[in-house]
């Protein structure tokens, strides 16, 4: 299933799934059985999700999706945790500094925290920082976690995770590159946007891609229709399993908590090089798509 969040017709937000061509409201069609929020499904979606599976073949679409306006399909999630964890993207941005992999990569996933408050959804503008002219996009898969667990093992891992989503780790490379000579990076350049979606889907519609731990997923990104980066999942060095095992060790991990990927290898401008490639600037239209998971568009403003 593919779940998102959206504005109907009046203007209020509301959570729901597609079904073909068309919306439905979750709310409507559970008749007050379910909730408002992808946010309030996701903390007891054990609950919600077989009376969602009983309805779902039934349920009529209460809307087309051109009538309403897609949002971010998580806009409030509980925390965001972003990974490094593709090898060549980590050989990639560490030559643009004259350095090399430090061998604690090898050794651990690494993340930093970025802004949850700051989430864009489909088709969503995207400010470009005041002082930032080195706007960069970020080529990304997410996963959504849906069970609370602690100290969980990678190769338990799967039972907590809820979905993907793209995402679209926007970065102010010069306001970045100030901040991590004081070694507290990157925040100042990461935490005006990030942008997720279309929708959330849920783990069983990418099984026919799954490769072990791992997914045989296209990455491509587009900016004003030409394709700039390309890339595939089942390369990311650490898988999602490693990541949550990292996150939740010896911390709670909660429904609605977002963990990235890190970005593909090639899947940004820092890596492409500015001698073939340029900055994003006001009017930029970014597409970014992976394979099950459909196309997150923004633009820059």
């Amino acid at each position: 299933m593919k779940f998102i969040t959206f504005r109907n017709p009046n203007g209020e937000q509301c959570g729901g799934w597609l079904s073909g061509d068309g919306v439905v409201d979750m709310q409507l069609a559970g008749q007050g059985k379910l909730p408002f929020s992808i946010r309030e499904l996701l903390v007891k979606h054990e609950t919600y999700m077989p009376l969602i599976h009983s309805i779902e073949k039934d349920a009529q679409p209460n809307y087309s999706i051109k009538e309403i306006e897609l949002m971010a399909p998580l806009p409030n999630p509980c925390t965001f945790r972003d990974f490094v964890a593709f090898e060549t993207h980590v050989k990639n941005a560490s030559a643009t500094h004259d350095s090399t992999v430090a061998p604690e990569w090898y050794e651990v996933p690494i993340f930093y925290f970025s802004n949850p408050n700051a989430m864009r959804g489909p088709g969503e503008e995207v400010a470009r920082p005041k002082k930032c002219v080195k706007l960069d996009y970020e080529l990304e898969m997410a996963c959504i976690i849906g069970k609370e667990g602690k100290n969980i093992q990678a190769r338990e891992a799967e039972e907590y995770i809820f979905g993907y989503t793209i995402l679209n780790d926007w970065s102010a490379r010069d306001l970045q590159a100030q901040e991590l000579k004081v070694l507290l990076g990157p925040a100042k350049g990461k935490d005006f946007a990030t942008s997720i979606g279309p929708w959330i889907v849920t783990k069983d519609e990418l099984l026919p891609y799954k490769i072990d731990d791992r997914f045989d997923l296209e990455m491509t990104a587009k900016v004003n229709g030409e394709v700039w980066s390309h890339g595939n999942f089942k390369d990311i060095y650490y898988s999602f399993g490693q990541m949550i095992e990292r996150a939740s060790e010896d911390v709670t991990l909660y429904p609605g908590d977002i963990i990235g990927s890190g970005t593909v290898g090639f899947g940004c401008i820092l890596e492409l090089g500015t001698e073939e490639y340029r900055w994003l600037e006001q009017g930029d239209e970014i597409e970014l798509e992976i394979t099950g998971l459909g196309v997150l568009k923004s633009r820059i403003v």
